[in-house]
């Protein structure tokens, strides 16, 4: 999937404050801002069709491939990347060139993305602006559910625990049987959407591939386990970040078992809210990379019932230090459909 450059490809007004964007041949309305990060801000955002009567036929649904990914009153979520030099305007074209390769239920789709050079002015030094179009989820991330939750002393149910971990590990599987395999590399919960359902369990989507790499890497050198570090500690976040990826071997095969930790980590905070190292940030003398390098899992108070021993020792399988002996993706899958069956209600 190319980027275009042309200024025609997405002309915004005021998007601050209101106004439209263009992607592409196609029109959207800002609603309101969601949410924002780093030099990155995501609003809610409606598409703009002038013939109401042909619009099965127009604008974003001419399109995109996949019908399901339309939505029923065309709103959608609109990503806007300000970038200050070429090393970011490389970034966002890989993390729109790696959204292309996903194709799952469980993936956040990319719709459409265009990327226009600006002219700098004496406020900001930004040479582009990226503009990315993905489905809306207006329940948030497990982290803002997990938020919400733990304010009210609430914990989802083991079978939603289940569920949305079993929704995860199917997109992971997606990315880690591709050729070559690719690692997300930033699996949290932060990058999770829910949206809540009626009568079942939350769907559970993971977004964000600016961090999404082939996953197999080969480290013959010092050097090269430094490189890897280095870039880990920029993209993969500290509290769900595997230990080979702390502390790399000058001789190491890394491959996608880096995001079976993540997963591991994320279960444990489906269940609790936090990684299960966290704990660690706030100890005097506490160490988040000793706490991960061990795998110092401490387990705290959680529902009455307790979640199931099983959860408990499905998460240790997943947190083991050494990558060797973790399992890989199709090993979780059948270990979850056993435990959704043992414990579904």
């Amino acid at each position: 999937m190319g980027c275009s450059f042309s200024g025609l490809n997405a002309l915004y007004d005021a998007v601050n404050g209101g106004g439209d964007v263009w992607i592409n041949d196609n029109r959207f309305r800002i609603v309101r801002q969601l949410g924002e990060g780093g030099f990155a801000y995501v609003y809610l955002v409606k598409e703009v069709i002038s013939d109401a009567s042909s619009a099965s036929s127009v604008g974003l649904a001419k399109k995109v491939k996949d019908p399901s990914h339309l939505s029923d009153d065309g709103t959608y979520a609109m990503k806007k990347v300000l970038i200050q030099n070429n090393e970011q305007l490389e970034l966002v074209r890989e993390e729109i060139r790696v959204s292309s390769l996903f194709s799952h239920p469980n993936l956040l789709p990319l719709l459409d993305h265009a990327i226009i050079a600006i002219k700098p002015t004496q406020e900001g030094s930004w040479n582009h602006e990226a503009y990315l179009l993905f489905p809306v989820h207006l329940d948030g991330t497990l982290l803002d559910n997990s938020n919400a939750m733990k304010a009210k002393k609430e914990f989802f149910p083991t079978s939603d625990v289940l569920q949305i971990f079993r929704q995860l590990c199917a997109g992971l599987k997606h990315m880690h049987g591709l050729l070559p395999p690719y690692a997300h590399n930033d699996v949290k919960p932060g990058n999770v959407l829910l949206t809540r359902r009626k009568g079942q369990a939350p769907l559970a989507i993971l977004m964000d591939f600016g961090s999404a790499r082939p996953a197999r890497k080969q480290i013959r050198s010092r050097s090269q386990a430094l490189q890897l570090q280095e870039w880990a500690s920029e993209h993969c976040s500290a509290p769900f970040r595997a230990p080979e990826l702390w502390d790399c071997p000058s001789d190491a095969d890394i491959d996608e078992r880096t995001d079976i930790w993540s997963l591991g980590c994320t279960l444990y905070a489906i269940m609790y809210g936090v990684s299960p190292f966290e704990y660690a940030l706030g100890e005097s003398g506490g160490s988040l990379q000793l706490a991960i390098i061990n795998a110092q899992i401490k387990w705290p108070a959680g529902p009455k019932p307790p979640y199931p021993e099983a959860l408990h020792q499905f998460v240790t399988w997943m947190l083991q230090p050494q990558a060797a002996v973790r399992p890989q993706i199709d090993d979780i899958i059948i270990h979850v459909d056993k435990l959704i069956s043992k414990f579904s209600q």
